[in-house]
């Protein structure tokens, strides 16, 4: 340890001297100045250490400081909008962490890289199987930036500037598409969903129009009318993007049989575990005729001097590496390993596996809606068809709700007013295969009698006050 006397950074090798160059270098004077812009309630609080430790006490004393956490393996977790806690086979770290996989990076070397270009083939034609759509690339950082990639890929395409999106659509999602049009030079616009579903009626696709953007189920859990958005895009010379959940491909029919043009989605489900949100692989897919503007990399296969099989990089002029002025974006890397999680996992469940997973959290979904609406004051807020995600409204404000829940080992699902200041009472509730029968019935029990508690305990306040539930 270089420097053991300052407060702020008892562990890091960089003296005080150190630091100010650096400091110096980027224009600052302090590092509370380097970090003001970010707000001070999502800063990470400092751990409390003192300002040395023998290595063995170290450990001790932090392994006691993660005990703190309760991972959401220990909870039962009704957590979506995006990411799911899912299964994942033991077959597939299994093969995944080989170290062929593991330490493979850019294959621009074909001779010495079939493996990898193997494994990406494969994964472009699962996707392409799974979307009904003809080719796929070999995945983007993640579902947001392949949405937004897919938008300018739309731009292109028509020679429009003007996208169109369902605000149904995830609202994470909706940001990052954000981001890139106002560096592109792209207009958006966002169509109203007051019963979280697209309606065709004054929807604003005109000639000017380069894409209609949908998600399907939504971020509601709704299922969209993909063949009526399709029809109503394509009266305009416009094209559908639609934003997909694969595991409910299983179930669903493929965009690509409902008119969609391109269909990108996230792989975090499909063998990748929940962590922090991720990790996580973006998937894209298209038709023939849009090949040359897919932005990312392809694998094709082909065959060498002997005739043999070969895979290799095609249709390079889309990466920066190769005519960059020409390059169709600058993500000019894949998520190689995240995507190959989805490409063991979808191997491993196989058509009918996959089916009768979707099908298992569709119908546990739906039993869990009927026991939380059991419960007094609680509706369930949009009556379309839904997935394996529902939105509930409760009597009390649902940060309350679901903070009470927590304290039971429960996490409850998502507050919609951080996105939806309308849907302040309002809970997304994801349900999955990982959540049993038994939880189930624990979360309709625990709501059940939080409300019913809340109740009595708000009829002995002033009017105007609330109890908190607990």
């Amino acid at each position: 340890m270089a420097d053991s006397n300052n407060p702020h950074f008892p562990y890091l090798p960089h003296t005080d001297r150190d630091r100010q160059a650096m400091l110096e270098a980027i224009g600052v004077g302090s590092f509370d100045e380097l970090v003001a812009h970010i707000p001070p309630e999502i800063r990470a609080k400092e751990l409390e250490l003192p300002a040395g430790m023998p290595e063995l006490e170290l450990r001790e004393h932090i392994s006691k400081l993660a005990a703190r956490n309760k991972p959401a393996s220990e909870q039962a977790c009704f957590l979506g909008g995006g990411s799911y806690r899912r299964f994942v086979p033991a077959a597939l770290p299994a093969i995944v962490s080989r170290s062929e996989f593991a330490t493979a990076y850019t294959p621009y070397q074909p001779e010495v890289s079939q493996g990898s270009l193997q494994a990406i083939y494969e994964f472009q034609t699962a996707v392409c199987l799974l979307t009904g759509m003809d080719v796929a690339n070999a995945s983007m950082y993640d579902g947001p930036t392949a949405c937004a990639e897919a938008a300018l890929m739309a731009g292109r395409l028509t020679g429009r500037s003007k996208i169109v999106l369902s605000d149904s659509v995830n609202p994470e999602h909706k940001m990052v598409i954000g981001t890139y049009a106002r560096s592109c030079g792209l207009t958006l616009f966002t169509v109203p969903t007051p019963q979280a579903m697209t309606e065709l009626k004054d929807l604003p696709i005109d000639a000017q129009t380069a894409a209609f953007v949908v998600q399907h189920p939504n971020y509601f859990g709704v299922l969209e009318d993909l063949e009526r958005l399709a029809e109503a895009a394509h009266e305009q010379g416009s094209l559908l993007i639609v934003l997909t959940d694969p595991i409910a491909l299983g179930l669903l029919e493929p965009p690509g049989s409902s008119g969609a043009d391109i269909v990108v989605g996230d792989a975090q489900p499909c063998g990748n575990y929940l962590s922090f949100g991720g990790p996580s692989a973006g998937f894209m897919s298209t038709r023939q005729e849009f090949v040359r503007q897919l932005p990312g990399r392809l694998a094709g296969m082909t065959v060498d001097e002997r005739g043999q099989r070969a895979f290799t990089l095609t249709l390079q002029t889309r990466e920066q590496h190769i005519r960059r002025a020409k390059a169709t974006s600058n993500i000019c890397t894949n998520q190689a390993l995240n995507a190959l999680s989805m490409l063991v996992y979808l191997t491993l469940m196989g058509p009918s596996g996959l089916r009768e997973l979707a099908e298992l959290s569709a119908r546990r979904a739906h039993h869990l809606a009927e026991l939380l609406c059991a419960a007094k004051g609680v509706r369930l807020v949009f009556g379309q068809p839904f997935f394996n995600e529902f939105v509930i409204e409760t009597p009390r404000p649902a940060a309350q709700v679901l903070a009470a829940l927590r304290d039971k080992g429960i996490l409850g699902g998502l507050a919609l007013e951080r996105f939806y200041p309308h849907l302040k009472n309002c809970i997304l509730v994801a349900v999955t295969e990982m959540n049993s029968v038994e939880e189930l019935n624990r979360y309709g029990a625990a709501l059940a009698s939080l409300l019913a508690k809340g109740a009595k305990d708000a009829s002995l306040l002033p009017a105007g006050q609330h109890a908190e539930i607990r």
